[in-house]
């Protein structure tokens, strides 16, 4: 694998860091700042718009400049981002800061998922793709616990100048291993192309795949703490061990997933979104004894993350003519899938389901995630059929190529 992967990772690394630290920070941002703990939350929202709006607004601004440079804008953007969270004055001021912060994350995963599928042979693409997001999967295990801790014994402004100083070190790596000039067969067909290849059915129906299927991770894990303390018995201080648990799952399925995909994305993710589907649907009895609630954190990071590069990369190949606008949507999706997703877990938790109820309603989403997915694969058996037929700026032979796989 090109050690320009590593490149990428370090900033994924960054930016996974940054999403999730805040969650830990909020009771010390909230006392400092002279606001309460909901309205701090509000930062994490901030972030999370940022994200669906930038993604494919700075996707799109980008599509014909060569993708190391967008790269490495897009970084430097995140790094100013983090420096004005670290100076906000006061609460506005620091809303606004991951607002920019999150303006990035979107086209940065994007434009790294081409960049990154086109650096290897078509057989290792998944693979690929994978390493690039284990710099995001690692931010749960390593970097977030660390970061938490900064923030807490130093002042959460450390926290975001220690996240600048990984931007940085991203920006020195982008530039460093990334080639300059992008590959010869790699598309560019600008604005309107990119344009043109997300009006198509195919990328659509991918990307709802992408925001049932995440969709229903995050409807159980926005309420994993009181599953464990309420349901399966823990204290509230074993809970962030717990949560690394998670994060080691999904840094697994990461791999898995992508190695998985290499021999058959279609598979790989139909099989994904099932085991996920099994996972939660198991929760209620999984979440009775501490042992099996342990194990059950694992196999929700797990399965949940298998089906991530399979996801990117399906996106990527429906709109393989103009991937970049289309990988950075999914990355908005994946984040309309964290506050839908959490969204449709409390409705059942606040119906009196039960402390366990958010995972069944997530087994639902995984299932639904099943039937988009089917669906456009029925559609793409159809296009595959009809000569002189084009599908997502893809010709027929694309589309039977993607419906051997």
């Amino acid at each position: 694998m090109p050690l320009a992967l590593l490149a990428l990772a370090v900033g994924a690394f960054g930016i996974g860091t940054t999403e999730f630290v805040m969650m830990g920070l909020l009771p010390d941002v909230a006392a400092d700042l002279g606001t309460s703990i909901p309205g701090a939350g509000h930062l994490v929202s901030a972030y999370a718009l940022g994200v669906v709006v930038g993604a494919p607004l700075l996707a799109a601004a980008t599509a014909r400049m060569p993708r190391r440079r967008v790269l490495i804008g897009l970084m430097a953007l995140f790094v100013a981002g983090n420096a004005l969270s670290a100076l906000a004055p006061d609460h506005g001021w620091l809303l606004a800061a991951r607002f920019l912060s999150g303006l990035p994350h979107g086209a940065f995963f994007g434009v790294g998922a081409v960049v990154a599928a086109d650096l290897v042979t078509p057989d290792r693409k998944a693979r690929s793709v994978s390493l690039m997001f284990l710099g995001l999967t690692l931010a749960n295990v390593v970097g977030v616990p660390l970061a938490t801790l900064m923030g807490q014994h130093l002042g959460w402004r450390t926290t975001f100048l220690a996240v600048c100083a990984i931007g940085l070190a991203a920006i020195a790596s982008l530039a460093l291993l990334i080639p300059a000039a992008d590959s010869p067969t790699a598309p560019r067909t600008g604005l309107r192309g990119e344009l043109t290849a997300l009006r198509s059915l195919p990328v659509w129906l991918a990307l709802g795949t992408t925001v049932a299927g995440f969709g229903a991770l995050f409807a159980a894990y926005s309420y994993i703490a009181p599953m464990l303390t309420g349901a399966a018995g823990y204290g509230e201080s074993t809970v962030t061990l717990l949560l690394a648990l998670f994060g080691v799952g999904a840094t697994a399925g990461n791999l898995l997933g992508g190695r998985l995909a290499d021999r058959s994305l279609r598979a790989t993710l139909f099989g994904g979104l099932a085991s996920l589907t099994v996972v939660l649907a198991l929760f209620p009895l999984l979440m009775r004894t501490q042992a099996t609630a342990a194990a059950a954190v694992v196999l929700l990071g797990l399965a949940a993350f298998v089906t991530g590069s399979p996801l990117q990369l399906m996106v990527m190949e429906k709109a393989a003519s103009a991937p970049s606008l289309a990988s950075s949507a999914n990355q908005a999706a994946f984040n309309l899938a964290n506050a839908g997703g959490a969204w449709i877990g409390g409705l059942a938790l606040a119906a009196g389901l039960g402390a366990t109820s958010p995972a069944l309603a997530g087994a639902a989403l995984a299932a639904l995630g099943i039937g988009v997915a089917a669906l456009a694969h029925a559609v793409d058996r159809r296009a595959a059929r009809i000569p002189g037929r084009v599908v997502a700026g893809r010709v027929p032979q694309g589309a039977e190529a993607l419906e051997a796989r």
